[in-house]
């Protein structure tokens, strides 16, 4: 007697990529994020590689990987995919001292953040 299996996180034509430790602030990765949000999975791939932001080389990590996802596990076609979601959310919290003047400390707070990105495969409007 096994566990039965999960069900899909996402679905039929969808395909899902988490990245669980990206470095950095989720606000500064919810910029980037917000950059591929409902664009054609290639022109955000675009967008990602032309940004200044640092936070866009993760992002576009974690879109390859969907992208992949979708190909290869869900056998959806590359070309019609679009970036259906990409949401960020709050990781976990290193927590670091600095010495200071005076015998005194700051604390210095060094974050993580979550990163899921979900494409889906888009329906020819033409056909």
């Amino acid at each position: 007697m096994s566990k039965p299996a999960s069900p899909r996180k996402v679905g039929d034509k969808e395909a899902l990529a988490v990245a669980t430790t990206v470095r950095g602030s989720p606000q500064k990765l919810n910029l980037v994020a917000a950059l591929i949000r409902n664009k054609k999975a290639g022109d955000a791939l675009n967008i990602l590689a032309f940004s200044k932001k640092a936070m866009a080389v993760d992002v576009r990590k974690v879109l390859q990987s969907a992208i992949a996802n979708a190909e290869n596990n869900h056998n959806l076609d590359v070309d019609a995919l679009v970036v259906k979601e990409a949401s960020v959310g709050k990781g976990l919290v290193m927590k670091r001292f600095a010495t200071r003047a005076r015998g005194r400390s700051t604390r210095i707070v060094k974050p993580f953040s979550r990163l899921r990105v979900v494409v889906r495969e888009q329906e020819e409007a033409g056909e």
